[in-house]
């Protein structure tokens, strides 16, 4: 068991590292297009945070949650989300007191129990944005031209935007007495979770993935047909401005989202499979959930990395590789060592990838070293090298070799 890594969860190394660096490379290089700022949350956070802000009613909070009590009686919880802890950051940090909105986003661990699949680990990463302040649908749209550039710079196809609206607390209570007597018809033949849900959230029953019940709630009523005026008016204003962008779109009225701090808009970017590849929409309620003297509107997204890597995969799609070491540095005798690695580091202080030997290998096991590694080019670093102030650089692909003298190394690889 000491050298098994737990049910669910991952190393980071090689290829896999390389894939996953370049993703959060490309999050962290449109948000700062976009003008949007990295923020940094605990690992953990009170477990009333997240009871109150994802949901007592949805299977995160009910079955997944990693929760644990602290040597101070505390009850604790590993994240299993980003959204909560950024809005908790947001108001303990009095954020709402500078000029607004506040774009905030985050790569962060995430921790859920549950049967690790295809994707999906009980630790995985998230790239999430949340935008808090705008009541605007501009805002949604900000963010789903975010992950529609973002699908397309990584090299995915094309992902299908499916949108809805769940309406806001307001229309929802009329809606939830639809579908709750809708239910009520079909209950003998809902799962257990779901004759529970009914009580508490009637809505949590159409995101249940029971086949059975997936059948039977295909024929429910629709949150889009019991939206208010103002519900109504943004839900096409949004429409509207996807139109004018020419993001095409599809309105999917089985979309609810899996936390019970949406409001309004919800939507998911899904390929042609038919997966999901990144959800979100919007949560007027969460910051008044979390700080009952506040109400602030807010929309924001998730996107798993590790779901990313897997559809990169599926679909052969390559990424810009590492790069290459350009310079192996040989070293033949003990007296060059130190003249060596001084080139080395030199070489590096200039951002050139460089390789040496550290292992007293023979010259001929450090060339054979050389190639494995794939470095560009090699150079031996012994004590004719140093008497003379010249050593010969040879091209491992063509074999040429061009003499340099010694402190012009650095520059003939910089020019190079």
């Amino acid at each position: 068991m000491i050298t098994q890594r737990p049910k669910g969860t991952q190393d980071w190394y090689g290829s896999s590292m390389h894939k996953r660096t370049i993703i959060e490379a490309l999050a962290r290089k449109l948000c700062k297009a976009y003008n949007i700022k990295e923020v940094i949350t605990p690992v953990f956070e009170h477990t009333v945070l997240f009871q109150r802000g994802v949901g007592e009613t949805t299977d995160v909070v009910q079955k997944e949650m990693y929760t644990f009590m602290d040597k101070g009686n505390r009850s604790i919880t590993l994240k299993p989300e980003g959204t909560a802890g950024a809005i908790r950051a947001y108001l303990e940090n009095n954020m709402y007191a500078e000029s607004q909105p506040t774009k905030l986003f985050y790569v962060t661990p995430a921790f859920r129990y549950e049967q690790p699949q295809s994707g999906r680990l009980r630790q995985h990463h998230q790239f999430g944005v949340e935008f808090v302040g705008s009541a605007s649908p501009l805002a949604e749209v900000e963010l789903i031209t975010l992950i529609t550039t973002f699908i397309k710079k990584i090299g995915l196809k094309d992902a299908k935007l499916h949108i809805n609206s769940i309406g806001c607390s307001n229309c929802r209570k009329i809606y939830n007495d639809a579908l709750l007597a809708f239910l009520k018809q079909h209950e003998e033949h809902l799962c257990p979770t779901c004759r529970e849900r009914m009580k508490k959230n009637p809505l949590r029953v159409l995101d249940c993935k029971v086949p059975s019940c997936k059948e039977i709630v295909k024929d429910a009523p629709r949150t889009i047909d019991y939206l208010d005026e103002e519900c109504k008016e943004h839900f096409e204003e949004l429409q509207s401005l996807l139109t004018e962008l020419d993001i095409p779109y599809e309105i999917d009225t089985g979309i609810v989202r899996g936390l019970d701090y949406y409001t309004k808009t919800v939507f998911e970017l899904v390929n042609e499979e038919g997966f999901t590849l990144c959800g979100g929409g919007r949560y007027d309620n969460l910051v008044h959930e979390i700080d009952e003297k506040q109400n602030i509107p807010s929309v924001g997204f998730g996107m798993g990395i590790e779901r990313i890597i897997y559809f990169l995969e599926q679909e052969g799609v390559e990424l810009e590789p590492e790069p290459a070491i350009e310079l192996y540095v040989g070293i033949l005798g003990k007296e060059a060592k130190g003249a060596a690695y001084k080139l080395v580091n030199t070489l590096r202080n200039a951002d050139i990838v460089v390789e040496t030997d550290y292992m007293d290998r023979s010259v001929k096991a450090q060339m054979k070293y050389a190639n494995k590694i794939g470095a560009k080019n090699t150079v031996i670093i012994g004590a004719e090298e140093l008497a003379n102030n010249k050593a010969n650089i040879k091209n491992m692909d063509t074999g040429e070799q061009t003499e340099v003298t010694l402190d012009k190394i650095t520059e003939y690889f910089i020019n190079k």
